[in-house]
């Protein structure tokens, strides 16, 4: 089996590939004939590297309408288990992605990785205002620690709306692990500024966050795969952030969201992130990542 110091930038660029196309890390490693080791590594310097590709070069995005939601995952075990771990990990029990899109361009405008406590929400509400060029309208779920967040992130300079979905009860017959009660309704409510309440919708937000599901191997239900380690899967939504904006043709768009939002001229390929990870590697080692990803994108 072949080390990563050693790996082509073809193979590199297939193991990422196989990685945001659903595989597990083992069936990467399988797949690519390379050791789980090779595989974890690479996850680990591409995650840190698309971090700060991503901090870069998604910045002053022109948008309208932004949809926000939150996705869950767990680490090592879900909180109700993690009192009873053998072996506690840091970062242990439910897992919550948050995810901004633009409706129009469906460009992922910020994305955090945490709890969905207020703390949380203001880290992703303040982080995806500074990417932001103009004023927008805004829509949430009945999230409550969506409201400090987005008074302090935007104050009066924004149209923001909740949008809280109303549940019947279920009958006995659908109750199931996954068997949610039925929506029954929604209620629109108007937080600040003039939204327009035709599109108060979080329809966007909710099919992205899907698109994530079905992309990640960690985000798989019922299933050995979720993370082990927290920082691993906030890498790898990391490696899917790009792949999603940068890479990823849209089907209704047929360009990538960057280069519907104007981010970004062609369509790239994991070949031109690993290309760009090996350039940056030795400027990490002269001072921050950040400013040496800014000068990639240059």
């Amino acid at each position: 089996m072949l080390g990563m110091n050693k790996l082509p930038i073809a193979k590199r660029a297939q193991i990422l590939a196989m990685l945001t196309e659903g595989a597990s890390m083992r069936s990467v490693s399988r797949l690519a004939d390379v050791s789980i080791n090779t595989v974890s590594k690479l996850l680990v310097e591409a995650g840190k590297f698309c971090a700060g590709y991503h901090d870069a070069n998604v910045r002053n995005v022109k948008a309208k309408r932004v949809q926000v939601d939150e996705i869950w995952s767990f680490t090592a075990a879900k909180n109700k288990n993690v009192g009873a771990m053998k072996n506690p990990v840091a970062g242990a029990g439910d897992t919550w992605t948050w995810t901004a899109i633009e409706a129009d361009t469906k460009i992922i405008i910020s994305h955090f990785v945490g709890g969905r406590d207020g703390e949380c929400a203001k880290w992703f509400i303040d982080d995806m205002a500074s990417r932001i060029a103009n004023r927008i309208q805004l829509t949430s779920d009945g999230h409550k620690a969506y409201l400090e967040a987005v008074e302090g992130a935007f104050g009066a300079d924004v149209d923001y709306a909740m949008l809280n979905k109303i549940y019947g009860a279920s009958p006995e017959s659908a109750k199931g692990r996954y068997s949610p009660a039925d929506c029954i309704g929604i209620k629109k409510d108007r937080i600040e500024g003039d939204p327009d309440m035709k599109h108060v919708s979080t329809s966007y937000a909710e099919r992205a966050n899907l698109t994530m599901r079905m992309h990640n191997r960690r985000f798989t239900r019922l299933t050995n795969a979720f993370s082990k380690k927290f920082e691993n899967h906030a890498h790898m939504v990391a490696i899917y952030a790009v792949w999603y904006n940068f890479l990823r043709i849209h089907k209704t768009l047929r360009v990538t969201p960057a280069m519907a939002a104007g981010l970004s001229e062609t369509v790239m390929d994991w070949a031109n992130i690993v290309e760009a990870m090996d350039a940056d590697a030795p400027a990490q080692k002269r001072g921050p990542y950040k400013k040496t990803a800014a000068e990639i994108s240059n």
